[in-house]
């Protein structure tokens, strides 16, 4: 079955690194089951999924990666989000609180995670999130930017 690490590397059944994600299926498993749980997990602490949605389509956007973007396009559009959600997922900056502080916090922890410091969470607070949403959001980060590095690597690996 291709899931959505396939998707963005752009794997098929029949490719080599298809095949060779599937020597270690418990990580295939995890990262699909990691997706599922920042994307649509059962209690959203408050993060609506269209909120979700868009705030990986804006990361996919930071990462300047195509097919992800075009996926997270898809996702957002079945969910007719609000036009201040396209607005943050396509990458603008003027925009309402708490908004402001989260698509700051995003695009700082996707282009420099180095500068992120406990000031950064703090303004998290300050903008109206409670430590479970602050933790879904930190979740949702990590999990896309993982997903990016991880299809990127695969791609490279075809272009060798």
């Amino acid at each position: 079955m291709i899931d959505a690490m396939d998707k963005a590397a752009g794997l098929s059944l029949n490719d080599a690194r298809f095949s060779a994600r599937r020597f270690r299926p418990e990580f295939v498993e995890g990262a699909e089951l990691c997706r599922l749980s920042v994307l649509t997990p059962a209690n959203d602490q408050g993060l609506a999924r269209d909120l979700r949605v868009a705030l990986a389509r804006r990361m996919a956007t930071l990462n300047a990666d195509e097919a992800l973007i075009a996926q997270y396009d898809a996702q957002l559009a079945e969910l007719d989000p609000s036009r201040r959600l396209s607005a943050l997922a396509e990458g603008a900056t003027d925009l309402a609180e708490p908004l402001a502080t989260i698509a700051r916090h995003v695009d700082l922890v996707t282009l420099s995670p180095i500068k992120a410091e406990e000031s950064d969470i703090a303004r998290l607070a300050e903008a109206g999130l409670n430590n479970p949403q602050i933790v879904a959001l930190s979740e949702l980060i990590a999990f896309v930017n993982f997903q990016t590095r991880v299809a990127a690597g695969l791609r490279l690996m075809r272009a060798r």
